[in-house]
C-alpha cells in the first residue's frame, strides 16, 4: 500500500508522540511492518520532510558505488546503509546491490527520461521465475550468503530460533532475493550450523491463524490504559484496570498482549545496599523466639515485637531518597511499641557521624533507657566499636538481624515504605534541591508522629498513644 505525505506524517507522530506500536499501525494501516519500521526510523532520523520525497529519484554513480561497497566491503547491513544514507525505498539499495552483481560488477546508471522495457536475460528469467537450477554462479553465491546470513542471526543468541521466526525470514527472503522456496531451504538444510526447516513445516507454519486476532479490541484498551496511566503500569495493574472496566481477561494473557504490542511498565529504581553482614551475626538477635517442633525433630525462629509499654524496644535503619539534584539518607529510630519516630537524622552521606546525631537527639529526649533493646540490620555503623560503647554506657542491649533476613526488621522497613508512598515516589520531580526535600521529609515526620492516626493503635496517633502509654505507667 502506497501512502501519500499526509499519511505518513500521520503514522510517524502517532509512533513518536501517543507510543503506539508500529506492528499495531501496520494492521491498521495494511501495510509491510517492515515498511512502516523503515518509514518511520528514517523520518526519525533525517526529520519529516524526508518523506516527501519518491522512491523514484535520481541517485549518481558514484553515490551508488559508495552505499554498494559499504554492504559488500565494509560487510554494513543493507538497511544500516540505507537510513544512514536517508534512501526512501526500503529495497532500493538491496536492488542496487543485487543489479551490481548481476551486472559483472559494474554500477548501472537508471538515465532520466523514458526508455524501452529492456528483455530480460536468460540467466534472470530463470532467478525471477523461481527455477531452482540458477546457472549464473555469481548470483548464486551472492543469494547463498545472503541466506545464510539472514537465517545464522536468527540462531547467535543464547536460545533456539523458533519455527515462527525462521518462517518468518524465509518469507521475507523469498520477497527480498525473488528465488524459489527450494533453492531457499536447499541452502538453510545443507548447512549444519543452522536450524533447519522443512517444505511443509514452513507452509503450516505461515498458515496458522494468529491466535491473538480475537484480542484487537483487548489489545486497543490495554494500549488506551497504558498510556493514560503514562506508562508506569505493568501487567499486574492493567489486569486490575480491565477487570474493574468489565472485561474479564487472565494476567499471563495480558503479559502476551502487553508484550506483543511491546508495551513495558517501569521498573523500581535501584535501592540504597548497605553491608550484608557477618553470615553468624556480630550480635545475637534479641527478637526471636524459638520453638521445638518434637513431632517433625524441627527448630523454628519465630520474631517478637510484642511490648507492654514504651521505650522497650527501639529500631532503626538507612533509607536513601534520590531526586536529580542528589540525594538524601535518612535514619530514624522508631518505637515498636507506638510506632513514633523518637529521633532522626538527615544527610546527604552516610556516615557515622549521622548515627552519632541521631543517638545524641533520642538520649536527650530519653536520659534512662536501662534495659531498652536496640534493634537493627547488619550495616557497618552498627557494627563500630564506638557505636557498641554508647549503647553499653546508656545500658542497652543491641540486637541485629540475621544475615540477608528483611523480615527480622520489617517494622522499619514498612514504616520506610509507608513514608515513601505518602510522600516521595510519584513527586520526585517536585523536589528541584536537597532542601526543598529535606524540608518535605521533616514536614512528613510532624504530620506522621501529631496527625496521622493508625489503626493498630485504635484511632490514636503515635504521639498520643506514647502519652496514653505513659499516664498509664504512672
Amino acid at each position: 500500500m502506497k501512502f501519500t505525505y499526509e499519511q505518513k506524517v500521520e503514522i510517524y507522530n502517532r509512533w513518536k508522540y501517543k507510543y503506539e506500536s508500529i506492528t499495531y499501525l501496520s494492521k491498521e494501516y495494511k501495510s509491510n511492518h517492515e515498511n512502516v519500521r523503515y518509514m518511520i526510523y528514517l523520518a526519525d532520523r533525517h526529520g519529516i520532510e524526508i518523506l516527501r520525497h519518491g522512491k523514484n529519484r535520481y541517485y549518481s554513480k558514484e553515490f551508488k558505488k559508495e552505499a554498494i561497497d559499504r554492504v559488500l566491503i565494509g560487510n554494513e547491513n543493507i538497511l544500516d546503509v540505507s537510513l544512514d544514507l536517508g534512501i526512501p525505498g526500503l529495497n532500493t539499495l538491496r536492488q542496487w546491490v543485487k543489479n551490481y552483481v548481476n551486472n559483472g560488477y559494474n554500477v548501472i546508471e537508471k538515465k532520466r527520461g523514458r526508455h524501452g522495457k529492456k528483455e530480460k536475460s536468460k540467466d534472470n528469467r530463470r532467478i525471477i521465475s523461481g527455477e531452482r537450477e540458477i546457472t549464473s554462479t555469481e548470483p548464486e553465491t551472492y543469494y547463498r550468503e545472503r541466506i545464510l546470513k539472514k537465517i545464522g542471526r536468527l540462531s547467535n543468541g543464547a536460545r533456539k530460533a523458533r519455527v515462527e521466526e525462521i518462517a518468518t525470514a524465509v518469507t521475507e527472503l523469498r520477497h527480498e532475493l525473488k528465488c524459489s522456496l527450494e533453492f531457499i531451504l536447499e541452502t538453510i538444510n545443507s548447512n549444519p550450523k543452522l536450524p533447519h526447516i522443512t517444505r511443509s513445516t514452513y507452509y503450516y507454519t505461515i498458515s496458522k491463524e494468529d491466535k491473538d486476532k480475537k484480542n484487537e479490541e483487548l489489545m486497543e484498551e490495554i494500549r488506551n490504559i497504558f498510556n493514560e496511566h503514562k506508562q508506569r503500569y505493568g501487567y499486574r495493574r492493567i489486569t486490575l484496570e480491565l477487570k474493574r472496566r468489565g472485561h474479564e481477561c487472565n494476567h499471563k494473557a495480558v503479559k502476551r498482549l502487553m508484550s506483543k504490542l511491546y508495551l513495558y511498565g517501569k521498573t523500581p529504581r535501584a535501592k540504597y545496599k548497605s553491608y550484608k553482614g557477618d553470615m553468624n551475626g556480630t550480635v545475637k538477635n534479641l527478637l526471636l523466639d524459638k520453638n521445638i517442633d518434637e513431632v517433625k525433630h524441627k527448630t523454628y525462629y519465630d520474631c517478637n515485637f510484642s511490648t507492654t509499654t514504651v521505650n522497650e524496644k527501639w529500631t532503626t535503619d538507612v533509607s536513601e531518597f534520590h531526586i536529580a539534584s542528589g540525594k538524601l539518607y535518612f535514619s530514624p529510630i522508631l518505637d515498636i511499641h507506638t510506632h513514633e519516630i523518637i529521633s532522626y537524622s538527615i544527610s546527604k552521606h552516610p556516615n557515622f557521624q549521622q548515627t552519632l546525631d541521631m543517638l545524641d537527639k533520642a538520649f536527650s529526649v530519653y536520659p534512662n533507657l536501662k534495659g531498652l533493646i536496640f534493634h537493627s540490620d547488619q550495616g557497618w555503623q552498627y557494627q563500630m566499636q564506638q557505636y557498641h560503647k554508647i549503647l553499653k554506657e546508656h545500658g542497652i542491649r543491641q540486637s541485629m538481624s540475621r544475615k540477608g533476613n528483611c523480615l527480622d526488621n520489617c517494622v522499619m522497613e514498612n514504616f520506610f515504605g509507608k513514608m515513601k508512598n505518602e510522600m516521595f515516589y510519584g513527586h520526585e520531580f517536585e523536589f528541584k534541591t536537597l532542601d526543598q526535600l529535606q524540608k518535605a521529609m521533616e514536614e512528613y515526620i510532624d504530620y506522621y508522629n501529631n496527625k496521622r492516626i493508625q489503626s493498630r493503635l485504635k484511632g490514636l496517633t503515635p504521639c498520643e498513644a506514647r502519652n496514653q502509654a505513659l499516664s498509664l505507667k504512672q
